[in-house]
């Protein structure tokens, strides 16, 4: 039996999730080139996995509870007509920051600090909010890395290495750092305090509960993505810890407990990985 077509089709659903096109990225990958990482590092171990589908999608459910995040998202995004779009453009981002070489990495920075100078305005709440304040930028890269290393440990083809967390983390404050984050964490101790420490500004409001909804069941998505999509979503509520699930509305009905959704999710990454093939990190 000829398998070829099916896993183009798979391959192709996951790159409309992904980057928004069925369309393969075709990339001249220099082995020699200079990079921020390196083959063997943490960030290459963690992020070559599709498990940073289920990373990404948990990321932006457990950002919208700051609220000026939340509000920079709702002023400045078209989530309504493009609700993936943000998640797509941060998969590109890290993709390019972690496989891409250290020109490239530095423009994918540099660019998203500049769009980031025009996110300004005020929230519901009537507090102002600015996309490159510190402290809010601290929030999101905090989320980022923790939901990328909770999906990859819980949904990861392979056992990390030991030591492999605390030195994602690390590897991860260098990005932070160069983004504009202030004393971002170094392991993963000091980036669970770093989360704890925000708990007391974390509120979902009327934008948050949208954006959730909104992601739940994205628009315009293909029939044929829905069910995978719905996997992935129930693998990323999964993740959540239980107050922001509870904050978001989003308790676990049955079918997205731990104990159905993780074999259904699993199956679906392990499936996703055969079609879509070897990442930069593994050839």
């Amino acid at each position: 039996m000829d398998t070829e077509p099916i896993r183009a089709r798979i391959a192709g659903g996951l790159r409309e999730i992904v980057t928004g096109s069925a369309e393969p990225t075709i990339v001249d990958f220099d082995p020699d080139a200079s990079r921020l990482f390196g083959p063997g590092s943490a960030p290459w171990l963690v992020q070559s996995d599709v498990a940073m589908l289920v990373g990404g999608l948990r990321a932006l459910l457990i950002q919208t509870l700051h609220p000026l995040v939340m509000a920079g998202v709702a002023d400045h995004s078209d989530y309504r007509n493009d609700p993936l779009g943000r998640l797509q453009r941060t998969g590109q981002f890290v993709a390019t920051v972690t496989y891409g070489t250290l020109d490239e990495a530095e423009l994918a920075i540099d660019t998203v600090r500049r769009v980031h100078d025009h996110i300004t305005g005020t929230a519901t709440d009537g507090r102002g909010y600015e996309a490159n304040n510190p402290h809010l930028l601290a929030w999101v890269h905090a989320t980022e890395v923790d939901s990328f290393l909770r999906a990859r440990t819980q949904y990861g083809a392979t056992p990390l290495p030991a030591g492999t967390p605390d030195r994602y983390v690390a590897d991860m404050a260098e990005i932070g750092r160069r983004l504009g984050v202030e004393n971002p964490p170094e392991s993963t101790v000091d980036l669970a305090w770093t989360l704890e420490r925000f708990r007391p500004e974390l509120d979902a409001g009327r934008q948050a509960l949208s954006t959730v909804r909104w992601l739940a069941a994205p628009p315009g998505t293909p029939l044929h993505l829905r069910a995978p999509y719905a996997v992935l979503f129930g693998a990323a509520v999964g993740l959540l810890p239980r107050y922001a699930r509870r904050m978001l509305w989003l308790p676990l009905p049955p079918l997205a407990r731990p104990a159905a959704i993780e074999p259904v999710a699993t199956g679906l990454l392990r499936v996703l990985d055969w079609a879509i093939g070897p990442s930069p990190a593994t050839v």
